[in-house]
């Protein structure tokens, strides 16, 4: 057989069974039937990116099937077995939402399914930065157990997000091998239909970050082809669906690697016939052009952005190091080149193996830089990057910060020989690499004697905490010369840019004034770059013909003013990795805040998904703002609406995190005292009448600020 007509037999099978079982679930439930992937504001996400036409029951679906069946021509051409290729990823998305009815969970570990929208965008960061340099589509099962599990460390340790369809997710779980999106080894489900989960999160990049619009299915294909680094690894033998299946992700722009020789047909750069498995991962990184940095350790175990969300469980763990109980700290400190000895580290105290297997102990680590362009605002810098670089290390847990640390090393990690100097290695080898620009030399302590950590934190570390905080707490819009453009997220979203400024991070709560001020020291031809403060248009609205200029300039045109302080005149774009999004409530004159994590209902009457699919995509949508936790305490939130005093609404566990910051802004601002208490959540009301009572119950201050609309 041609390679056409096995795409098209594979087709003509899948739409087969779509026909059939939509007329089943008809039959059983009715026309009107409400059907939809749960968590995404795009209903089927595939279907919509391709068509623009938003799925809302049964009779739709049955309707959509006949839309899909115009795409099935049957010409000998290449376009048109691509095509064909994408009516069977749409018969197969249909089928799979077809699992979804009632709210029925079809998925049971270690399989996912569908990924919720808020998993898209949290994916949206590493993905820009390039801590995930590519996505691994892997299908079927390999020669052997050996084989796959090897295929799937080897990309898992080069940080690219890895997704398991078919036979290798029995093979990993065989041999005993850790999955799961917490290390970015995803099983989306045992049948081939499950692989249009990981084309489902192509096409929501397009429309999340993209602003590519829903039916214009060649702006799609052109963005997942240049945007969105995926490709497919097919173990053979590849049966008529998996090659329609594979023409589909061809389309798309993702290459299909294969060990298939029989009744294959090669496209050059496109279905790739590699006989060894173990070529594999050269042969797909080479054909998607994935360039992986290479950061070279000195340590026993695997070191990726693959780790960054592993959890250690107390029963797995060898050790703990835990601020909350006993004294720990992380500390970086400037000091004079002659004053450091270069790849220097010293371990003080006893090492990992004098400890019993689960015990807790003190630690701490003073990581010693210096160099011509090294300034002490960069500390804080460095440091709020040893989270993500301790977290990086196979079979190691790092949260909190400064000395609220908590670390643990697993068991297996310590089998292979990971010790105390290790920690040492991993920080000095990435403030070396990350921070070449500013740092000549590094030196690195680490701290183990409970004593000398007790003495150390006490009269080094948290002096030198208490110092920075207060040169922190006066750095404002007004206190500074310049600001700063962060163009990051245009590998995604064209046309966005942020504008940083002391008292506003970045809408990705990742990028600080000083991260900004660190990245364009560091880089000055990169992402960050200085905006002067010149050409004050009106203060209240933070409106300045420098910022107008710049990102004119950094959005290609795309944009033409920015305010810094108002949501609704020239509000600051959005690009789709934002941490909240705030949006006016007209009834109770005031906004609501909810973060990517929140699932509910908001007064607002839309899902977080909802509020993002009209925020983000790098435009500007007046009364809508995406932004980063910490802004929501600024003074500087919303100031052109009257601030922090409009806010009436957040889901219960951001108003936790936020509120000690906030409650000291109203405060400072208005003298009110627990101001978080007069701010509804989830517990109190999810629409607006139920919220407007209980504002009003509280006195809450937008009730009787001027309207805002």
């Amino acid at each position: 057989m041609t390679l056409f007509e096995r795409v098209f037999n594979g087709n003509d099978a899948v739409y087969g069974l779509t026909e059939a079982a939509i007329d089943n679930a008809i039959a059983q439930h009715g026309a009107d039937k409400a059907v939809s992937f749960p968590n995404t504001a795009y209903s089927l996400p595939c279907y919509y990116g391709v068509t623009g036409t938003k799925v809302g029951n049964l009779g739709d679906l049955k309707n959509a099937l006949g839309v899909v069946k115009t795409l099935m021509t049957r010409e000998n051409r290449l376009n048109d077995a691509f095509m064909s290729g994408v009516a069977t990823a749409l018969c197969a998305e249909f089928i799979e939402v077809l699992k979804y009815i009632d709210g029925a969970a079809p998925y049971a570990e270690p399989c996912y399914g569908h990924l919720a929208d808020a998993i898209i965008r949290e994916l949206g960061v590493p993905l820009v930065t390039g801590d995930i340099p590519g996505v691994a589509v892997i299908l079927g099962s390999a020669p052997t157990a050996e084989e796959g599990v090897a295929l799937v460390k080897s990309y898992q340790a080069q940080g690219i997000l890895v997704t398991l369809v078919g036979g290798i997710i029995d093979q990993c779980e065989e041999m005993g091998y850790k999955t799961g999106a917490n290390v970015r080894v995803i099983p989306l489900g045992k049948d081939v239909t499950s692989v249009i989960h990981v084309v489902s999160v192509a096409v929501r990049a397009a429309l999340i970050f993209g602003n590519i619009t829903p039916g214009d299915a060649a702006g799609l294909m052109k963005y997942t082809f240049e945007r969105v680094p995926a490709f497919v690894n097919a173990f053979g033998p590849l049966d008529d669906v998996v090659v329609a299946c594979g023409a589909g992700a061809i389309a798309l722009g993702f290459p299909v690697i294969t060990n298939e020789t029989e009744n294959i047909f090669r496209v050059p750069k496109s279905l790739i016939v590699q006989e060894d498995v173990s070529k594999f991962n050269a042969t797909s990184l080479e054909a998607r052009d994935i360039k992986i940095k290479i950061t070279n350790i000195d340590i026993p175990v695997a070191f990726a952005s693959a780790f960054e969300g592993e959890i250690i469980r107390r029963g797995d763990m060898q050790v703990e190091f835990d601020g909350s109980r006993v004294d720990c700290f992380e500390l970086v400190q400037s000091k004079d080149v002659t004053e450091i000895e270069d790849h220097k580290i010293e371990v003080i105290g006893p090492d990992l193996d004098e400890f019993e297997v689960g015990s807790k102990h003190n630690i701490g680590y003073i990581v010693e830089v210096g160099g011509k362009s090294m300034q002490s605002d960069f500390e804080p810098v460095f440091e709020r990057k040893f989270h993500s670089y301790l977290n990086c290390v196979e079979g190691m847990m790092h949260t909190g910060q400064r000395d609220m640390i908590r670390i643990r090393i697993s068991k297996d990690t310590y089998n292979a020989g990971f010790r105390a100097k290790h920690i040492g290695e991993v920080l000095y080898a990435k403030v070396k690499s990350e921070f070449a620009a500013v740092v000549d030399k590094c030196q690195v302590k680490v701290i183990t004697d409970p004593e000398m950590c007790t003495k150390l934190r006490h009269e080094l570390a948290i002096p030198s905490f208490d110092k920075r905080d207060e040169r922190l707490s006066t750095l404002t819009d007004e206190g500074v010369d310049v600001y700063y453009s962060c163009i990051m997220c245009q590998a995604f979203s064209p046309s966005h840019v942020c504008v940083v400024t002391p008292e506003r991070l970045g809408l990705c709560g990742a990028v600080s004034w000083l991260d900004a001020k660190a990245t364009n020291e560091l880089d000055p031809q990169g992402p960050c770059q200085v905006i002067t403060k010149g050409g004050l248009i009106d203060e209240r609205t933070g409106a300045y013909q420098d910022v107008n200029d710049a990102v004119r300039k950094y959005s290609q045109g795309a944009l033409e003013n920015v305010t810094l302080y108002s949501i609704i005149e020239d509000p600051m774009t959005s690009c789709g990795c934002f941490e909240c999004i705030c949006g006016i409530e007209p009834l109770s004159n005031g906004v609501c805040i909810v973060n990517r994590e929140y699932a509910g209902m908001t007064p607002i009457g839309m899902t977080f998904p909802e509020l993002a699919s009209m925020t983000g995509g790098g435009v500007q949508t007046p009364g809508f703002m995406g932004h980063g936790k910490h802004f929501i305490a600024s003074k500087k939130f919303m100031k052109a609406e009257g601030g922090i005093a409009r806010i009436v609404w957040m889901p219960k566990e951001l108003k936790e995190t936020v509120a000690e910051r906030l409650n000291a802004t109203a405060k400072e601002l208005y003298g009110i005292d627990n101001f978080t208490d007069m701010v509804g959540d989830e517990t109190v009301a999810e629409d607006p009448e139920t919220l407007l009572a209980y504002l009003e119950e509280k006195g809450h201050p937008a009730l009787s600020m001027e309207p805002m609309m």
